[in-house]
Parts: C-alpha cells; sequence; structure tokens
C-alpha cells in the first residue's frame, strides 16, 4: 500500500488540514497480502477516530493497512480534534469538512471511485458517532457504516457531561436534532438507499448501555444492522484492532464473526 500525507486548505475550517491516506498498488511487497489486481478506481474507506486522537491514530494502533491490501481497499483518515464531526456552537465547521468538503477533496486528488457501493465509512468511539451520522444523514452515499464502541446517544451524553460538550453542541437539549442518532434513524427509515450497518462493543465498555440502546433501535426503524457485543473488552485498542479486520472482511462478504 502507498502511504500518503494529504495538507490541504480546508474552506470550511479555514485552515490548512492534514488527511492520511493508504492507497493499493500492485505490488504489496513481502509478507503483505493483497488481493489479485488493484481495482481502477479503488474503492474507498472513511476511517474516523476517537475523542483524544487525530489522523495517525489508525496507523500506529492497529494494521488497517494490511486489512485493506487484502481488498485492494483505499482508507481515508481525517482529522477533526475534539468535535465530534460537527459544526461546532462555538467553534469550527467540522461536519461541513467531512460531510462534503473531504470527500470532495479526495476525489480531486486522488484516483477513487465516487460510486456509493464502493464507498464505506467507520469509527471508533467519538469516529463511530461521525460515521453513524454520516450514513444516516446521508444514506445515499455508503454501502455500509461500522461503529466500533461508539457514542452513539448524543443525547445522554451532553446530559452526563454538559460542561465538556457546550462547546460542540451548546446548551439546548440534542433529542430529536440533526446530532440525535436515534432521531436520524427515523427520518430516513424509508430511504430509497440505506446502507448497511455494523454496530459493535465490548461488554466492559462504559458506552454499552447506550450502545444497548442503539442496535435495537436502528433494527426497528428497518435499518439492515449486523450487531456484535465482545465479552470482557473495554474502551481499548484491543478491540478496534480486531473490529476494524471484522468490519472490513463484512464488508466484503465475510461472516465478521468468523
Amino acid at each position: 500500500m502507498a502511504f500518503l500525507q494529504v495538507q490541504f486548505f480546508s474552506k470550511a475550517l479555514v485552515v490548512a488540514s492534514t488527511v492520511w491516506v493508504v492507497m493499493p498498488e500492485t505490488d504489496m511487497g513481502i509478507g503483505v497480502k493483497g488481493a489479485e489486481g488493484p481495482k481502477a478506481p479503488p474503492q474507498v474507506l472513511y476511517l474516523l477516530h476517537g475523542y483524544s486522537d487525530d489522523q495517525t491514530i489508525w496507523m500506529r494502533r492497529t494494521s488497517v493497512e494490511r486489512y485493506a491490501a487484502e481488498h485492494n481497499l483505499a482508507v481515508v483518515m481525517p482529522a477533526v480534534n475534539h468535535s465530534f464531526y460537527t459544526n461546532e456552537a462555538q467553534g469550527e465547521r467540522y461536519w461541513d469538512y467531512v460531510a462534503e468538503e473531504l470527500p470532495e477533496a479526495m476525489h480531486t486528488f486522488l484516483r477513487l471511485s465516487d460510486k456509493p457501493e464502493d464507498t464505506f465509512v467507520a469509527g471508533l468511539s467519538m469516529g463511530g458517532y461521525g460515521a453513524m451520522k454520516l450514513a444516516l444523514t446521508h444514506p445515499e452515499r455508503f454501502r455500509c457504516a461500522g461503529s466500533f464502541s461508539g457514542a452513539v446517544n448524543a443525547a445522554a451524553m451532553t446530559r452526563r457531561r454538559p460542561s465538556a460538550l457546550d462547546r460542540i453542541f451548546g446548551t439546548d437539549d440534542v433529542e430529536g436534532t440533526e446530532h440525535d442518532l436515534f432521531h436520524l434513524l427515523k427520518v430516513n427509515a424509508k430511504a430509497p438507499r440505506k446502507p448497511k450497518l455494523y454496530i459493535s462493543c465490548g461488554t466492559e465498555d462504559f458506552l454499552w448501555q447506550d450502545h444497548l440502546l442503539f442496535w435495537p433501535a436502528a433494527e426497528k426503524a428497518g435499518w439492515d444492522v449486523t450487531h456484535r457485543e465482545i465479552p470482557g473488552h473495554s474502551h481499548e485498542w484491543a478491540l478496534w484492532d480486531l473490529e476494524i479486520k471484522a468490519f472490513i472482511d463484512w464488508a466484503y462478504g465475510k461472516d465478521a464473526a468468523e
């Protein structure tokens, strides 16, 4: 896989932004299993980081490059600081950046497929929220979406830690708004094209109770859901390394439980 550090001026953020990307190559090198040959243009996974991290973290703490190589899958990893992939109430327009400007820039600079059936999104914790928000807001754009230990219950989260999140979501209750994934599940329940959802969480995770509410709500609203509970795991990279591989394999038709 080729590794690229893409830096471009973001009009949404009014600042230079940095994105890490891995792209398929014809020859993957020794010890890396690749698919038969790179597709032109390659399919793409937008892979989102959590609250404490940045665009580097997936490459530093998992083998995502190796997992993507097996399918000739490009991976785009942006940085959004503490924004929850949201146009902040007191801050920057990170939703406009990740939902509109980032994909446009990646398709301008790189040889990527722009077909919905070739486009995936996934993330951990805050990034799981971001991935679900993208997929549920724009279901026509994605083949599937994954949340690993996702911060999926924004209304409950802001009530638990209002002072930390006021800058992002404001002081009003977010329930029933564009920030509420449970609301978005219902709003786009009858969309003509909907991505498959992959939702997983460790049973010892502090977000476990929110997870137990979210995946049944998604099923009830009529979304195609693959749900995984991983016993004994908490909010940790040992789990997310397993889950990003499981998600990619699942997206290509392999049972996530295998």
